[in-house]
């Protein structure tokens, strides 16, 4: 490595800026360096660049699971609204990278939304600001209940445009804007915005993120609202103590699951730990269905009573990834119903933070793979770090499989573009699941999968194309052919060998497809003479071991003449007669022999496809023992 690679390290190391990347690029070319040696540099520049890109994103990712977890730790412990919101929105702010950020409140007497919280804000007249239901962004959100984003809000006509808001909005300087409402149940009390003084794009991530941020901020209304209405009717029934201890009793469970529900985030726990823990506070059966609730049940954070279950989606920035379900409690009362809403937006939330962990993993293990594939000259002590960092043993024997899902009349239906789009994501997800599980590579190429995967003790490769083909279909539940090379060793060490490998495999691949054996998997040394053929390696002794080795090693134990006696009887028709002539011995002679044979080949040897790998591996057979005398 040169002193100027070097450097990238270094800037990687200090974290420095996009444009310092640029300098040992500058520094070599005034210094006199080639057109190669720049060339390297670049390649390392934008290597550097790549690695950069990925530690900011998952830096971006910690920081923002880092504040939903602390937003869920504050409602915990909730003393003061005010603060609560405050850190809400500075936390929306900071994440989203906006240079300003802010919550309105509707205004259930006057029938408007008024600024509450405001973090960035240099404009009085800004924080004073009051929308009519329709009125601007904002009181789109408010009236609409559904988020909205423009890049330029003057430029927007979308919105009804008052002489009010427009002056206030062009007093404080805002050009982008994005609102999320804020909803208790199907009742929008707010608006949460994050807003810059310059045309902006907002992504979807960004989106769901502030929508998550909304949620939070409309839990700690709500409970603050809950807390107000228990001291009310604490002091309201202060002489009937029953009463008391019927409410003292609600607030503690209503504390309890909130305690639980915060250790469960903060320690990592999954979604049916959430259910078990739910299931208990209530005194049920709560449980987490995958499949996605009727129309009328959608709607993040809230619950809707389904005959004697109550159901609570789980969803967030409108993607629905299931339900709580609690099951056969007709009557609940509500704070249990609160919990059951809380429980679901708590399991949303771990499920976001599961999913973008997931994702990210998954692209990192298919950008390493494409390297090797089609980098293969990048440098390899940094290939091994990225390998390390997956967990992927980089010495240990591996092998590259090509996979594609194999359904009958694929192709032919109407959306069969889609449909093929479609299954190709389907097989992706569930190859990287099975390389994450088994410590090796995944990534979509040619239409279908390709992964690199170790082979365990004593394991083939033809053993691990079928496992392959076997889990792969299982989980889709549709047939996928898998085409195996033979074994990589050492595949980090030496990259270059695995793009032939990828190509071996295709073959097998497209073998297994032309042999009507779609939905199988195998490699070469499962298709005889067809994957002689197929292989890089021309593993010839390996092919005659396979196809005639019992009866080689029959001859070298007993003393016989068996493979002579093959020879001659093929090379007579199959005539027992011409054979015995062509031995000089007698024809029963040579019915015992074949007799032989057929107990050590099997009673299929002379079948015209097993007939003709004999007859190969007998040439072969003759071949190398003619090389070795």
């Amino acid at each position: 490595m040169t002193h100027e690679q070097a450097a990238y390290l270094e800037l990687l190391a200090r974290g420095a800026p996009t444009e310092a990347y640029d300098r040992p690029v500058l520094l070599a070319r005034a210094g006199g360096a080639g057109p190669a040696e720049l060339a390297e540099l670049e390649r390392a520049k934008q290597l550097a660049l790549r690695v950069r890109a990925e530690l900011e994103g998952r830096r971006r990712r910690e920081a923002e699971l880092s504040a939903l977890f602390e937003t869920a730790h504050d409602l915990a412990g909730l003393r003061d609204l005010d603060d609560v919101l405050r850190a809400i929105v500075q936390r929306a702010r900071s994440l989203l990278g906006t240079e300003v950020a802010y919550l309105s409140l509707n205004d259930p007497v006057r029938g408007d939304t008024y600024m509450r919280v405001t973090e960035g804000s240099v404009s009085a007249r800004f924080q004073q600001v009051r929308l009519g239901m329709g009125e601007g962004l904002g009181g789109l959100v408010a009236q609409t209940a559904r988020p909205y984003v423009t890049d330029d809000y003057f430029q927007d006509g979308r919105f009804q445009h008052t002489e009010a808001i427009d002056s206030a909005v062009g007093d404080e300087g805002l050009v982008a804007i994005l609102g999320v409402p804020l909803t208790l149940g199907s009742q929008v009390i707010g608006v949460l915005f994050a807003a810059d003084r310059r045309a902006r794009v907002f992504e979807r991530e960004q989106v769901a993120l502030l929508g998550s941020f909304a949620a939070h901020a409309a839990v700690a209304i709500d409970t603050a609202n809950l807390l107000a209405e228990t001291r009310s009717a604490l002091a309201e029934l202060e002489r009937a103590n029953g009463i008391i201890r019927e409410h003292s009793g609600v607030i503690e469970r209503a504390s309890e699951v909130h305690d639980r529900l915060t250790e469960l985030v903060l320690r990592g726990g999954g979604v049916h730990d959430v259910a078990a823990a739910v299931s208990e506070v209530l005194g049920g059966d709560v449980q987490f269905a995958e499949e996605r609730p009727g129309p009328a049940r959608i709607s993040a954070g809230h619950a809707t009573r389904d005959g004697d279950d109550w159901v609570a989606a789980v969803s967030a920035g409108g993607e629905t990834f299931g339900a709580l379900v609690l099951r056969e409690r007709p009557d609940l009362d509500p704070v249990d119903l609160r919990t059951l809403e809380r429980a679901a937006l708590v399991t949303s939330l771990l499920l976001l933070a599961r999913r973008s962990a997931g994702e990210a993993e998954q692209r990192v293990r298919g950008e390493l793979l494409d390297d090797l594939l089609d980098a293969p000259d990048r440098d390899r002590r940094l290939l091994r770090e990225r390998a390390a960092r997956l967990r992927t043993d980089t010495d240990a024997p591996h092998v590259v499989l090509a996979a594609r899902i194999d359904r009958a009349g694929a192709g032919t239906e109407p959306d069969a573009g889609g449909r093929e789009s479609a299954d190709r994501q389907r097989l992706r997800s569930a190859a990287s699941h099975l390389a994450a599980t088994r410590q090796g590579l995944a990534s979509a190429r040619d239409g279908g999968t390709v992964l690199l995967l170790p082979l365990g003790p004593g394991e083939r490769a033809a053993d691990l194309a079928r496992q392959t083909a076997k889990h792969l279909g299982g989980a889709l539940r549709e047939p996928v052919t898998v085409g195996a090379s033979a074994p990589v060793t050492a595949p980090l060490a030496h990259p270059e060998r695995v793009a032939p490998a990828y190509a071996e495999a295709r073959r097998c691949l497209d073998a297994l497809r032309l042999l009507h054996r779609q939905g199988e998997g195998a490699a070469a040394e499962d298709l005889g003479f067809l994957g002689l053929l197929l292989a890089d390696a021309r593993d010839i002794e390996g092919f005659v071991e396979r196809t005639i080795g019992q009866v080689v090693a029959y001859d070298r134990r007993r003393g016989t003449d068996l493979v002579r006696t093959m020879d001659a009887y093929f090379a007579s028709g199959m005539s027992p007669a011409r054979t015995k002539d062509d031995l000089h011995v007698h024809v029963n002679t040579v019915a015992q022999r074949v007799d032989r044979i057929g107990r050590l080949l099997g009673p299929d040897w002379q079948s015209p496809a097993r007939a003709l790998e004999i007859q190969l591996a007998l040439r072969l057979h003759a071949l190398s023992d003619a090389v070795i005398r």
